[in-house]
């Protein structure tokens, strides 16, 4: 598996506080996009705006909030955008939480609407076997 990381872009919020946002690619159909710091209403939209350009350009999409210290509820929206833009795309996403991301999903997203791995590798393996189900739905020849 070839990784190759192709963008990186930190956000200063000015008051010290430092998102930064990175993209992996794994295979040419998926990445991997990484987000550190605090995401709320100061960086959430250049947040989605970063997802969204990446997700366009592939079929498979983890995202690695796992370093992510603070998260508002415009992070939330962010996740709800990129949810529904993907769907309408056909771009399977999971996201895999720190625990400041967890504790807000508990209380914005408590049916889990939105697509949660507990680590890296095991989004991976769901989005793995996501393209395996897909795989299999296309009728072979008789």
């Amino acid at each position: 598996m070839s990784t190759a990381i192709t963008t990186s872009r930190p956000v200063d919020r000015g008051d010290g506080h430092i998102a930064q946002f990175a993209t992996r690619w794994l295979q040419p159909s998926v990445a991997v996009i990484t987000a550190d710091g605090d995401l709320d209403a100061c960086n959430a939209q250049e947040f989605v705006d970063y997802a969204l350009r990446n997700a366009d350009d592939t079929e498979r999409l983890a995202l690695d909030l796992t370093g992510v210290e603070f998260f508002g509820t415009a992070g939330f929206s962010a996740l709800h955008t990129l949810n529904v833009r993907c769907a309408g795309a056909g771009v399977e996403w999971v996201l895999v939480p720190s625990s400041a991301v967890s504790r807000l999903m508990r209380i914005c997203d408590p049916d889990s609407a939105l697509p949660i791995a507990p680590t890296m590798p095991a989004a991976l393996a769901r989005l793995r076997a996501e393209q395996r189900r897909l795989l299999k739905l296309v009728s072979e020849p008789s």
